[in-house]
């Protein structure tokens, strides 16, 4: 009997350290899964949820319903690479470099795929990148259609992607092997038979993945036709913020835009029913997010880069049933570099010294305040779709809950209410009634360009530090101005 007893003791001492040691590597079964989502160009306003009267989004009008709903998330540079740095990172484009598409993140970057797979994680990509980048010498299109090497994944595994493309019909991709292969019909479904197979199979395994579309951004008449013919363009109901000279052409576009994200839409319905299906729902953090908005001729404009909240402001839900049981709505502003830290956070995985962005961790799982007022927004070269010759400017600017203020090289520049005028349609900026506001706003503008070491010069500036090239056009556009 005693030796029953002290076999038992051992055997209980022994897998206890054995638990020890697997929670201290991050490979206990208990460890949530994460399945983040990224579209590209996806604007906050175009869902239903949040009152779009056009858009058909059934699938994620009913995951906002069970999510933590950030309504003032926002993309602080709001374009496509230095956004996905900026998530995977956890910094500003200053920091990690990555201010004007298709300059290359540095390998020495911690990323949050790193982190998961230092702790036990199997990490997989599937779709866009666009965080290769090329050297000075090397032509911005030729080095899209290459492979992204291993060396160059940033703690990806399991591989399917491309560097850029917005053919999203039969386009080309790489796998782990750096072998090409093709994405047959609309890649987006495909890329989402991908993510249900990767998430089938690593069921037992905690795991991260990253499932990166192309769509919604232009060209906008490209989905599959069993979308596009949801949508009449002659009904499209426009923002009051677009000129009437645009309405016809916004209307065309939106109808195309519009059936893209009612495409995917459907797949992100199909990825939930596959979670479920494996059993995965209750211990996944799911986020459906966008690297950035587009204007699509609100305010006159297109694309993005500006400061507007069509092109800042993104959708960004993010489901944990486990350890978050409620939908709620936060609308303290959430910006890019955020991300990388709550998500660690969620997982109870350390965050890397090197994250610049806040943890909204503890007040998702334990309600502890929120001490942020506002996030900072900025352009630090403005180039191609944005560039001097279409009136594009380097800014810097913050979104707090109800206001947007932004400065260019000559000083105030934009100041709206967004309360009172949701759709930006009166500048206010040097305004004396709203003077207090913007000192108080300026104020919030210094105090975190003092945090992230942003002294607000002019693009050249940059450029140089970082021993960067413009692309050709921008270049001749660079010259003319200085």
């Amino acid at each position: 009997m005693r030796f029953i007893i002290k076999t038992f003791f051992e055997l209980t001492i022994v897998f206890f350290l054995f638990s020890c040691s697997k929670s201290e590597n991050g490979s206990v079964q208990n460890q949530p899964n994460v399945v983040f989502v990224i579209a590209d160009q996806w604007r906050a306003q175009a869902t239903a949820y949040t009152g779009n009267q056009n858009v058909k989004t059934p699938n994620i009008d009913k995951l906002a319903s069970e999510s933590v709903d950030f309504s003032n998330a926002i993309s602080s540079t709001p374009v496509c690479a230095p956004t996905r740095a900026s998530l995977l990172t956890g910094q500003y484009p200053l920091t990690h470099g990555v201010f004007y598409n298709d300059k290359p993140l540095k390998n020495e970057a911690t990323t949050m795929a790193e982190v998961y797979k230092q702790n036990g994680y199997v990490t997989g990509y599937i779709g866009k990148w666009h965080l290769n980048g090329h050297e000075n010498h090397e032509n911005t299109w030729d080095k899209r259609l290459q492979p992204i090497t291993k060396d160059r994944r940033q703690g990806f595994d399991f591989w399917k992607a491309n560097e850029c493309t917005h053919d999203y019909n039969g386009s080309s991709y790489f796998d782990e092997n750096d072998k090409e292969q093709t994405w047959k019909g609309y890649d987006a479904r495909v890329q989402k038979d991908s993510a249900i197979a990767f998430i089938t199979k690593n069921s037992e395994n905690p795991f991260f993945l990253m499932l990166s579309w192309g769509p919604p951004h232009n060209p906008y008449l490209t989905a599959p036709e069993k979308y596009t013919q949801m949508y009449d363009s002659s009904k499209i109901i426009l923002r009051p913020n677009v000129p009437d000279s645009l309405a016809e052409k916004a209307r065309k576009q939106l109808a195309g835009y519009y059936a893209h994200c009612t495409a995917l839409d459907h797949y992100l319905g199909e990825i939930q029913k596959a979670i479920k299906d494996a059993g995965l729902a209750e211990n996944t953090i799911l986020v459906f997010t966008s690297d950035h908005g587009d204007m699509l001729q609100s305010q006159g404009q297109f694309a993005k880069q500006k400061p507007w909240d069509e092109s800042i402001k993104v959708p960004f839900l993010l489901k944990y049933p486990a350890q978050i049981n409620n939908s709620q709505k936060i609308e303290t502003p959430f910006v890019t570099a955020d991300i990388m830290p709550t998500i660690l956070g969620l997982s109870n995985l350390e965050i890397p010294t090197t994250a610049e962005g806040n943890d909204f961790s503890a007040h998702l799982l334990n309600n502890e305040p929120i001490n942020i007022k506002a996030g900072l927004i900025l352009c630090p070269v403005p180039f191609h779709e944005w560039s001097p010759i279409r009136g594009g400017k380097e800014y810097r600017g913050v979104r707090t809950e109800r206001y947007t203020y932004v400065k260019d090289l000559n000083g105030p520049w934009l100041l709206y209410d967004n309360k009172d005028d949701p759709y930006q349609q009166t500048n206010l900026v040097n305004n004396d009634t709203y003077l207090s506001i913007q000192k108080k706003l300026e104020k919030e503008l210094q105090l975190l360009l003092a945090k992230t070491n942003d002294d607000f010069k002019p693009a050249d500036f940059y450029m140089k530090k970082w021993n960067y090239t413009y692309d050709a056009l921008d270049t001749i556009v660079f010259k003319k101005r200085s």
